[in-house]
């Protein structure tokens, strides 16, 4: 495992969209975080089954998505495209399902390549299945190698980036965030999480070296996400959700430590810490994601991205094309301004991300950590700690300090009924034992073990 000890993006200037330190080449000649934002397409079916006797209808479904993108990308003349598959659970439990879809994608987009010229590379992201067990099966049983062969399944198909939303930590997490326990958030996150992810990504980084495939990165979603569609809801803090958010940075950035070396996937708006930290190149979603949910960084979470993604979509007709369509246009025109800004030198793209971060900032905690000052404050927090544990703690602890500053500052909108969240979560984490190991036994002491296998996450049974 490679350890993030210095911030490969040391100062908040540094952190723009489309450029990276450490740029990734796909197959076909995209420069991912080399001096140009891509587009990337994230699409699925409409309301249908997805069965054996339905498999005919969803490939085609597929094809017609795939064909008729391609298509739209030339006719854009758009530079360059990233396309993801999200499998849908039953296609991660039929893995040859999964990897029937890949084939059809990867040899549409050859077919464009050949045709048009058109650049472009597939990611694919199996469903995390494993939580279908009950309690879930981590790292054996029918799902946990499902998951495994759709992964080599779907590389060895022609998916070149081989990304996930994993789901280790959430037995505890969902409820933590229903309570406001953000000493449960850190165990879920940085003890959970990390022993998990530290796991799995081993076995996907080397599925990944066995068919010239990349490691592409992890996502927070089931955490921070969660939380975040929670706070919209008015059903939790935002303060609260924005500290989540920094914490989550330290649980995603176990992929790059066990190989993966982006893009990051679209739906880890912690994705700015991660860069900071690695240099690698990072997806992002915001404004034109709302077809998939929405959010309170819309705008700011453009600021780091090096490939903009619309989430997800179903293929449904609107009134201008079917739903993929219509968000592939948006896409593309959004990452024209980017690039125009980019090619029109270091003061245009300074400038655009200046609007994009002010438009956004001032107005939720959850935006104002996903800033370029912020996220490479959190950042060096997290590189300065000696272990993952520590490092959520100090991420969290950042995220409060920022958050208070902003707020005494005039440059945060902080609600009254939000302002006491500051020293709730403040107290909570500075009462937190020193070391990991007296933290495990104080939470498996009060945590249900009913929920998770303890071995599975390698820890002790209550």
């Amino acid at each position: 495992m490679t350890r993030f000890t210095t911030l490969a993006i040391d100062a908040s200037d540094k952190l723009i969209f489309g450029r990276c330190p450490q740029p990734l080449r796909t197959r076909h000649g995209l420069v991912i975080g080399g001096g140009q934002v891509y587009p990337e397409l994230n699409f699925t079916l409409p309301a249908m089954p997805v069965e054996a006797s339905t498999m005919p209808a969803v490939l085609e479904q597929y094809r017609q998505i795939i064909t008729s993108a391609t298509r739209r990308a030339a006719e854009l003349h758009c530079d360059g495209l990233v396309v993801e598959f999200e499998t849908l659970p039953p296609m991660t439990i039929e893995p040859q399902w999964a990897i029937d879809i890949t084939k059809l994608l990867v040899d549409a987009l050859e077919d464009a390549h050949a045709r048009t010229g058109l650049k472009s590379t597939l990611r694919v992201t199996p469903t995390d299945v494993r939580e279908f067990a009950q309690p879930p099966a981590i790292r054996s049983g029918r799902y946990w190698d499902a998951l495994i062969r759709t992964f080599d399944g779907c590389a060895a198909a022609g998916a070149e980036l081989l990304s996930i939303e994993s789901v280790g930590g959430k037995e505890v997490h969902d409820e933590a965030l229903t309570m406001g326990d953000m000493a449960a958030v850190i165990f879920g996150l940085c003890v959970m999480g990390v022993r998990d992810m530290r796991y799995l990504w081993t076995n996907i980084a080397q599925i990944a070296r066995s068919h010239n495939a990349v490691a592409a990165g992890d996502t927070a979603c089931g955490f921070g996400n969660t939380a975040m569609v929670l706070a919209e809801q008015k059903m939790i803090s935002r303060v609260f959700v924005a500290v989540v958010r920094a914490v989550s940075a330290v649980r995603s950035l176990v992929a790059y430590e066990c190989g993966a070396v982006g893009p990051g996937k679209d739906c880890g708006y912690e994705n700015p810490i991660l860069k900071a930290i690695t240099g690698f190149p990072m997806a992002m979603e915001g404004k034109s994601a709302a077809c998939a949910h929405l959010s309170p960084v819309g705008n700011v979470a453009a600021a780091a991205a090096d490939t903009w993604s619309n989430e997800s979509v179903q293929n449904i007709r609107l009134l201008g094309a079917m739903a993929p369509i219509v968000s592939l246009e948006q896409l593309v025109y959004d990452t024209r301004l980017f690039n125009q800004a980019l090619a029109d030198g270091p003061e245009a793209a300074a400038m655009l991300r200046k609007w994009l971060v002010r438009s956004d900032a001032s107005l939720d905690p959850q935006a104002y950590v996903l800033t370029p000052q912020s996220a490479v404050a959190i950042a060096r927090a997290i590189v300065a700690a000696p272990d993952h544990y520590t490092a959520g703690k100090a991420a969290a602890l950042t995220a409060v300090d920022l958050l208070r500053q902003a707020w005494q500052a005039g440059e945060l909108v902080l609600p009254e009924r939000e302002r006491p969240w500051l020293d709730t979560i403040q107290a909570a984490v500075e009462a937190l034992p020193d070391r990991e190991d007296d933290f495990i036994a104080q939470m498996m002491a009060t945590v249900s073990t009913e929920k998770f296998a303890p071995a599975d996450y390698e820890l002790p049974a209550a």
